[in-house]
């Protein structure tokens, strides 16, 4: 199986359900895609629109997504943000980057990150940082796609009471 790479889609309502539907599997299987399970679609419907508010003609954030080949079915995505500061304008953050739990194991989410940094190297940007949440091994899987850690906020994110997982900043240096 493969994926089919869309930068900058045309945002539908199918394309945005289908993305608050993945969304939402993520976040019930344990994801560490900005939710803490259980979540309804409706809470996961509001933090999309957050996130699509951004994204499309004269807007400054861009949307990647990823289509399984065979089915069409939407397996993962991610945004491009845009810090919206000129001192900061040779790099991006990349926001909500998943792939759906049904697709986990086969390489999509490595593909999806090659994509993105290639996306990045075309436009000339120096590098692409993003967050991850501590304790689901998300530092070793971003490692592996060529990101180094250089920061971490302590038990900033309260997964539950007595359960805070550390915050991680994780950098992939593309001027090299």
């Amino acid at each position: 199986m493969t994926l089919t790479m869309t930068l900058d889609p045309r945002i539908d309502d199918e394309l945005r359900e289908s993305m608050v539907r993945l969304w939402t599997d993520a976040s019930n299987a344990g994801g560490a895609v900005g939710f803490v399970a259980p979540v309804t679609a409706a809470e996961v419907r509001t933090a999309a629109g957050k996130n699509l508010a951004g994204v499309g003609p004269g807007l400054p954030d861009r949307l990647l997504v990823a289509h399984e080949a065979d089915s069409g079915r939407l397996a993962g995505f991610l945004f491009f943000e845009d810090l919206r500061f000129a001192p900061m304008d040779h790099w991006r953050m990349l926001k909500a980057v998943m792939v759906h739990p049904d697709f986990q194991g086969l390489g999509y989410g490595r593909e999806l990150m090659a994509e993105a940094a290639r996306i990045a190297r075309d436009w000339k940007l120096s590098g692409l940082r993003l967050t991850a949440r501590g304790g689901h091994g998300l530092e070793t899987f971003y490692g592996r796609c060529g990101y180094t850690e250089i920061g971490r906020a302590p038990r900033a994110i309260r997964v539950a009471p007595g359960d805070e997982r550390d915050e991680v900043t994780m950098w992939l240096d593309l001027s090299r």
